[in-house]
């Protein structure tokens, strides 16, 4: 039976052998899919290892994305965007190809589970760390009027939107600026809701019938969501979605078989309620 695993660390709370276990009975694929941890400077021997073993492939997680680009022989356009890896396919030849479905998952998520067109509108990104630089060009793909990239330090904003400058129309804004303008989308890519910590953002950001959206999961109401909730957004939502969504590309490229991701996801919420308001916008 093929093997796939998902590396990181910590690992032994992912929701990854559950989604991938589910995708296999439901499209009746012969797989296995374990969680593997990886101690901190040990992820070249961890891959080395699953693929002498007789591994396919591998997603990862935490912390090693970005170290991940140099243990692979080939990237995908996405992944070299990204300049960072969570899908390796161990090809017949021995090589490794790295991908980042990153992006496709949040995008998918936001456009199908969340019924929320992205065409016309503004986004407003907050952060611009390794979790942004892989949703920057999905976004864009969708065709909305403004992208703007919000960062505690504006340098690194600016050197983002630059860098990214080539897909369209992106602007970088100091958080404490943001006062004056206003979005349908807001997307926050930082670590806050992590450290249960929240950015100082002005209310006003938000357009009416606005979607807040939290790229962390499994957290119930971050403090993002509450500030978000409290300003009357309509829709608040967390990045659990983006993860099966992601899955479901990665298991795609493993196998050449797309998902449902409409059962799985239903079958996280149940175990996993988010007491999130509103999880579906209008188109």
């Amino acid at each position: 039976m093929d093997q796939y695993s998902v590396l990181g660390n910590p690992v032994q709370h992912s929701k990854s052998p559950l989604i991938f276990r589910l995708f296999a009975e439901q499209t009746q694929q012969a797989l296995q899919y374990s969680a593997t941890f990886v101690d901190r400077e040990g992820l070249a021997d961890a891959l080395a290892s699953f693929q002498s073993q007789g591994g396919k492939g591998v997603n990862i997680t935490l912390p090693f994305k970005h170290r991940a680009v140099a243990a692979v022989d080939s990237l995908s356009e996405r992944a070299q965007r990204a300049e960072a890896v969570n899908v390796i396919t161990f090809n017949e030849d021995g090589s490794r190809l790295g991908d980042n479905t990153d992006g496709v998952g949040l995008v998918r998520d936001i456009l199908i589970n969340k019924r929320f067109s992205i065409k016309g509108k503004r986004v407003l990104i907050l952060g611009a760390g390794g979790a942004v630089r892989g949703i920057i060009d999905p976004l864009f793909s969708e065709n909305p009027t403004e992208l703007v990239i919000a960062n505690r330090t504006e340098s690194k904003a600016v050197a983002l939107a630059e860098e990214f400058s080539d897909v369209g129309l992106i602007q970088a804004c100091p958080l404490d600026l943001l006062e004056n303008n206003s979005f349908d989308l807001v997307i926050n890519g930082t670590s806050a809701s992590l450290q249960d910590e929240m950015l100082d953002l002005p209310g006003s950001i938000l357009k009416e019938n606005a979607l807040c959206y939290d790229m962390v999961y499994g957290r119930g109401m971050t403090p993002f969501l509450r500030w978000a909730k409290e300003q009357d957004a309509l829709f608040c939502v967390d990045g659990l979605g983006m993860l099966v969504e992601q899955a479901a590309e990665a298991f795609y490229l493993w196998r050449n078989v797309k998902p449902d991701t409409q059962p799985v996801l239903a079958a996280l919420n149940a175990t996993m309620p988010m007491n999130l308001e509103s999880s579906a916008a209008p188109l």
